[in-house]
């Protein structure tokens, strides 16, 4: 058995999924929150978005579950000899993708390249000449690769794009008959019935949505155990390995600062609000000299003095990824602790609003403690308001991330991150010939999740803010409803 290593980020992985559980289970007992949340399945975007963010999370929690593997026992150890452990850390998605991870080249090479992308002096005839070598891995089963390399790609690209949409056909099949055996219609009535978008959710945005995925990830299943399907960077790691890892780091910095920044701007909006006066002065003078220092200088400040302090006490981690992970983790907490500012002008002035209405007024009248107030009638009522900052911060905080490791300041120089992708790739994009696939793969993986959440967020601010609703006017007939659910 391997000797399971539980990281920091880890938990705060785990507990966000497990808080995320409890919110839906909450929702879907309150019919006001269930309300909101059908204005959001009915949105084809949003649905779309949702299956892509599935899909990132799905690839962070498989690099979230963590191990040491057990090193082999020597034949002449001692019955009851101690376990030995390897020194590597390694996650799930690593074992799924050990062909990747260790098809290391020597150095750079060109998506779905047999030949390495500089030239490198040779033997060849008892002469020295400068040629592009073999790539180690890369169409290593070809025997011929300038004659046998484009029918290879071709046909195993026709392989794997079939695979893939018969999948796809068959998950729709799947769900037709689920829906028939629902409706109690024929299979191809309800097959109409979800084309044509007479259902709860969108299904065919969300099928196109899928199929596409789908048919991508077929493609790369068949070609990446041959050909580095995105090539490789300057240490010859493989480029589309490293952006799934960089997905993790991604979504942790992104959920975590996100989460790390509520607790704060809940207690000092809420606080500011309702009590008013020198409690309102004091509270809006911090969150304005917090505002009016940039952001990027306090950030590298902490950065600075955490990694001072990693520093002097290396004996606290075994291994260098817990190291590392220590750091991303700071950091998550860091940009959290220093951007409740936002949010909290937004909750103060909510409050202030609330502060005024005749429930509010009628609780105090009755002697309702101060602390009962903010819980009850208080905090349920800007709880929208946290919900629609928490995913629209999602987004810019995975793209701060990049920008810290673009000028040094962010993550580990070895955890892989979108960041620290962009910042090594900053001098191959002046190159002759261009290296551009490293950059290219890594802004398309951060655009992709930062689009997916964005167009998540825009629905999810719409159905909690119903006076953004004003502002998109939706056609009658865009998700028409059956009549027993608009009932």
């Amino acid at each position: 058995m391997p000797k399971f290593v539980l990281l920091a980020t880890d938990v705060a992985l785990y507990f966000q999924l497990l808080v995320l559980l409890f919110y839906a289970r909450h929702a879907l007992r309150s019919p006001l929150l269930r309300q909101s949340w059908r204005y959001v399945q009915r949105d084809g975007a949003a649905m779309s978005s949702a299956v892509v963010l599935s899909v990132f999370l799905l690839v962070a929690l498989l690099d979230s579950v963590h191990f040491r593997p057990r090193l082999p026992t020597s034949p002449d150890a001692a019955p009851g000899a101690e376990i030995a452990y390897s020194t590597r850390t390694l996650s799930v998605l690593d074992v799924l993708l050990s062909g990747p991870r260790e098809s290391r080249e020597k150095t750079y090479s060109v998506p779905l390249a047999t030949h390495q992308f500089s030239k490198e002096s040779m033997q060849r005839d008892g002469a020295t000449v400068r040629d592009f070598p073999r790539l180690q891995y890369g169409g290593r089963h070809l025997d011929q690769p300038q004659d046998q390399w484009g029918g290879d790609v071709m046909r195993r690209s026709v392989n794997g794009l079939g695979s893939g949409l018969l999948v796809a056909v068959l998950c729709a099949g799947l769900l037709v008959r689920r829906q028939s055996r629902r409706t109690a219609q024929s299979f191809m009535a309800s097959a109409c019935d979800l084309w044509q978008g007479r259902s709860v959710l969108p299904w065919r945005a969300m099928g196109g949505t899928l199929t596409l995925l789908l048919l991508l990830g077929a493609w790369v299943a068949a070609l990446w155990p041959y050909y580095h399907v995105m090539g490789t960077d300057q240490t010859g790691n493989d480029v589309l390995f490293v952006c799934l890892k960089s997905v993790r780091t991604a979504v942790v910095i992104g959920s975590l600062a996100t989460i790390a920044t509520i607790p704060l701007a809940l207690l000092f909006g809420i606080l500011a609000g309702y009590f008013k006066g020198w409690v309102d002065d004091g509270i809006q003078y911090s969150y304005t000299v917090l505002s009016s220092i940039p952001s990027v200088l306090l950030i590298s400040a902490f950065v600075l003095m955490i990694q001072v302090f990693i520093d002097k006490h290396p004996q606290w981690f075994e291994t260098g990824l817990e190291r590392a992970d220590i750091r991303l983790f700071l950091l998550s907490a860091i940009l959290g602790l220093t951007g409740w500012a936002q949010l909290a002008r937004l909750l103060r002035a909510e409050t202030l609003k609330l502060g005024e209405l005749d429930y509010v007024q009628a609780a105090r009248a009755f002697g309702v403690s101060h602390a009962g107030i903010m819980r009850r009638h208080l905090l349920p009522n800007v709880t929208h308001i946290i919900v629609i900052v928490a995913v629209l911060d999602f987004s810019g905080l995975v793209l701060y991330e990049a920008v810290l490791s673009y000028v040094g300041v962010g993550v580990d120089p070895n955890t892989q991150s979108f960041g620290t992708m962009i910042n090594s790739a900053r001098n191959e994009m002046s190159r002759d010939p261009v290296i551009w696939w490293t950059l290219s793969t890594a802004f398309a993986f951060m655009v992709s999740l930062v689009l997916s959440m964005t167009l998540f967020a825009s629905a999810v601010r719409e159905a909690f803010d119903p006076r953004a609703r004003a502002y998109r006017v939706r056609p009658a007939a865009a998700s028409p409803l059956p009549a027993r659910e608009a009932a």
